[in-house]
């Protein structure tokens, strides 16, 4: 009795489980690897979409987003950053983006460092700059 009384509730929470779980989208990533890896990018995408409300506005299947960040050091003195991400369409019958950006934000920086570790940490703020840029143009809070 127990038993079917726990499978019942958890198919009666399934619905609300599902609908609280935020929709991902398609995310492509085209950055330098020497200055910021992929779980970098994504856990940062991932932080910085509202998904619940972006949803309403850009369903999942119609919109993607691309993201590059590119540069690296000079002269192993000074770090030079350019951080872009962009909104883009998809295709209708294969969901394929289409380069015809919707929103688009890109962010450059240049600094005076001491390593490549600092130079990745300035990579990955003005990654996180050129996101809250974009979210907030496409959804206004």
């Amino acid at each position: 009795m127990t038993r079917a009384l726990l499978c019942a509730a958890l198919f009666a929470a399934a619905p609300f489980a599902s609908a609280a779980t935020a929709p991902a989208y398609d995310i492509e990533d085209f950055s330098t690897a020497a200055l910021i890896d992929k779980p970098t990018v994504m856990a940062a995408w991932k932080d910085a979409l509202p998904a619940e409300r972006l949803a309403k506005l850009y369903p999942k299947s119609k919109w993607g987003f691309l993201s590059q960040v590119e540069g690296g050091l000079v002269d192993g003195k000074l770090c030079v950053v350019t951080a872009r991400v962009t909104l883009l369409p998809k295709t209708s019958p294969t969901r394929r983006f289409v380069w015809e950006p919707a929103k688009s934000s890109t962010v450059f920086d240049g600094r005076p460092v001491n390593s490549a570790a600092e130079c990745g940490a300035l990579a990955q703020e003005r990654l996180k700059d050129a996101l809250r840029s974009l979210v907030s143009s496409l959804v206004k809070a």
